[in-house]
């Protein structure tokens, strides 16, 4: 599944710690083999058609849309911080 990332997907990205950076891109390569990859936990924003949420890991999020075969990544960084953009 082809992956695009938005301007503030690639801000946000930046400013993490190295540590997160290697997890979001282990998670990319998951996203583009299996939109339902098990570490992923893909779950669809209530109230939001075609926006979903992936994990990075317990307290890190990505969040994009569905737009035909491919994602927009939107947004990543903490779960809360990222749910409200």
């Amino acid at each position: 599944m082809p992956i695009s990332k938005t301007k503030n997907f690639l801000l946000r990205y930046k400013r993490l710690p190295k540590s997160i950076q290697k997890k979001v891109e282990k998670q990319i390569l998951f996203l583009e083999k299996d939109f339902f990859y098990p570490s992923l936990r893909t779950k669809k924003l209530i109230g939001a058609k075609d926006w979903w949420e992936f994990r990075v890991d317990y307290h890190y999020r990505m969040i994009g849309k569905k737009q035909g075969e491919t994602i927009i990544l939107h947004s990543v960084g903490p779960h809360d911080e990222v749910l409200r953009s």
